[in-house]
């Protein structure tokens, strides 16, 4: 967490809570998936949806811990929900819909099959 996170409450910010959200979802398709070898997330993602549900107000202290996880794969969309805990306990869940971009035309577009066998071991089932 960091202190410009904070709102005049002395929790974090309410909209601070995407930011966390989407550096976690950067790392997993931007540096996770290069790991991999798949690049192709780099050219273009979209966001078409943001929910978020506040459990519990977060405070400045020790870092916060995401988990997250494909709850829904179409085929020129999927869906990133996660779960954020402070201290161990869950503070907010969140849902990104998420689409594949072709930035250089302009236009969404499906994912590949290489960005579904990637997606495929991160889908999961929760409530």
């Amino acid at each position: 967490m960091r202190w410009s996170d904070m709102d005049a409450y002395g929790h974090v910010n309410n909209a601070r809570f995407l930011t966390l959200y989407e550096e976690a979802r950067v790392a997993m398709f931007f540096v996770g998936a290069k790991a991999h070898g798949l690049g192709s997330f780099e050219e273009g993602i979209v966001i078409a949806r943001h929910e978020i549900d506040y459990v519990r107000p977060v405070d400045f202290g020790d870092p916060v811990r995401i988990e997250m996880w494909v709850s829904e794969l179409r085929a020129a969309s999927f869906t990133v929900s996660y779960e954020l805990f402070d201290d161990g306990v869950l503070a907010s869940r969140a849902k990104s819909v998420c689409v594949p971009y072709n930035l250089v035309k302009g236009h969404p577009r499906r994912l590949s099959e290489a960005e579904r066998d990637f997606l495929k071991p991160y889908t999961e089932v929760r409530s």
